[in-house]
């Protein structure tokens, strides 16, 4: 038995789902990513910081190894536990108010599409339009409809808190090895290569998180260099008043 021809309307909607369906996935992955620049950038101008902070006190490789491999286990733990709280807060209150919305389309059903049919007219479609497509959206997805429309979520989907916890963890560590690394060569030249890799990683992350955002790459890296050699220097200055003081 052949199929019945699409008609125009029918492919142009199909098209417009599936260029909603990719422009949605590429936001997700780019949210992702964005949060992973973010967690790399924290994990370097942390541990650097501290790492030359303690190399203003002193030149014992083993102290400042010590100091940094603390400075990037505590950051981590730390960037996770705090990211996994924040998603777990946001996921909540995202349920909640999901159960509000229930109640209110089971409670009151014409009301709701009514208040559905109102948020299209504010996007600028005629009321005739809008009560159609909030009749249609109600029709297959009550919830789902009003939870983008009213709330700006997907019902279907929520964040993992897990997940969000893991790719910060991974991050800030990434970003910390890298000056820890630079720490540990000749001690003439240490702080001249945690400078030298910290601008470069700030570089690039700079480059990239301003990529994703749309912006300037040369803002973008300015910005992440002024805040990171301010840091640096700021505690050398006080590991170095320190450590001539103590000794």
């Amino acid at each position: 038995m052949s199929k019945k021809p699409k008609t125009e309307h029918e492919v142009e909607s199909a098209i417009i789902a599936t260029e909603e369906f990719k422009k949605n996935t590429m936001a997700a992955k780019l949210n992702w990513l964005r949060a992973g620049v973010l967690g790399a950038n924290d994990g370097i101008m942390s541990t650097s910081g501290l790492i030359l902070g303690v190399a203003g006190a002193t030149t014992d490789r083993a102290q400042i190894l010590v100091a940094g491999v603390a400075a990037v286990v505590a950051g981590s733990i730390s960037m996770a536990g705090g990211e996994y709280t924040s998603v777990s807060a946001q996921k909540d209150s995202e349920k909640a108010a999901l159960a509000v919305e229930r109640k209110e389309l089971r409670d009151n059903p014409e009301g709701e599409l009514k208040e559905l049919a109102w948020f299209y007219e504010q996007k600028g479609m005629s009321p005739k339009l809008a009560e159609q497509v909030a009749i249609e959206l109600t029709s297959q997805d009550a919830l789902k409809a009003h939870a983008e429309a009213e709330l700006g979520i997907d019902s279907d989907h929520h964040v993992s808190p897990g997940q969000a916890a893991l790719s910060s963890f991974v991050a800030f560590a990434a970003g910390g090895m890298l000056p820890l690394f630079a720490a540990m060569g000749d001690a003439h030249l240490r702080i001249y290569l945690v400078i030298g890799s910290v601008v470069a990683a700030l570089t690039l992350t700079g480059f990239v998180g301003a990529k994703i955002g749309g912006a300037k790459p040369a803002r973008g890296i300015v910005r992440n260099l002024a805040v990171s050699l301010l840091t640096m220097g700021v505690t050398y200055v006080v590991g170095h008043l320190f450590g001539t003081t103590i000794a």
